[in-house]
């Protein structure tokens, strides 16, 4: 597992050791960040379910200018912390070892992207996007990695589908929250 693009490109990942951890294949998260390759620089984005943190430190690598990476797992914050060291990457990162269902409810904090790829057989994708929705500036992205046999995520109010892509087994939705309606009186 390595950082594909940008200023960290080529640097080695460690991902947590463990049957749970499912780490995103070069192949995905090359489609994902080609994807929207023109929407990063300058964003804050935020890795929920972070793993290893490989999505979140990809973004900073490609020009997000801050990454949030919630696990639950302390083998996992402490891969996530050292792989962050790893990149150089400490100052535009912050790390938070809570439950993902938690830290979405209660942060005050809103994002341009925010990554989602829980584990599988467990239906996290609907149970959480609700309150993800909520957690996204208008103009953002949320990126939903999830197996093939689940079927694309209900779609949140006032976000569109822009793509799915498939890979297998895997299935990736991005969506993208829309603009509010100016009115012409306004």
């Amino acid at each position: 597992m390595r950082v594909i693009t940008g200023i960290a490109r080529g640097r080695k990942l460690n991902a947590p050791e463990g049957l749970d951890v499912r780490p995103t294949t070069d192949k995905v998260k090359e489609a994902v960040f080609s994807a929207i390759q023109f929407e990063i620089e300058g964003t804050s984005v935020l890795d929920l379910f972070a793993g290893s943190g490989q999505m979140g430190i990809e973004a900073i690598s490609r020009g997000a200018s801050r990454a949030v990476f919630v696990d639950s797992s302390q083998r996992a914050v402490r891969c996530i912390n050292n792989n962050i060291r790893a990149v150089g990457f400490q100052r535009q990162s912050e790390v938070i070892s809570r439950d993902s269902y938690d830290y979405i409810k209660l942060t005050r904090n809103i994002f341009d992207i925010i990554i989602l790829d829980p584990p599988y057989r467990h239906n996290h994708i609907d149970n959480i996007l609700p309150f993800v929705a909520k957690k996204v500036k208008d103009g953002g992205i949320i990126i939903c990695e999830y197996e093939s046999e689940a079927g694309e995520p209900a779609v949140p109010e006032n976000f569109t589908l822009r793509k799915t892509y498939h890979y297998g087994k895997i299935n990736v939705s991005i969506l993208c929250k829309s603009f509010p309606e100016v009115s012409e009186n306004a």
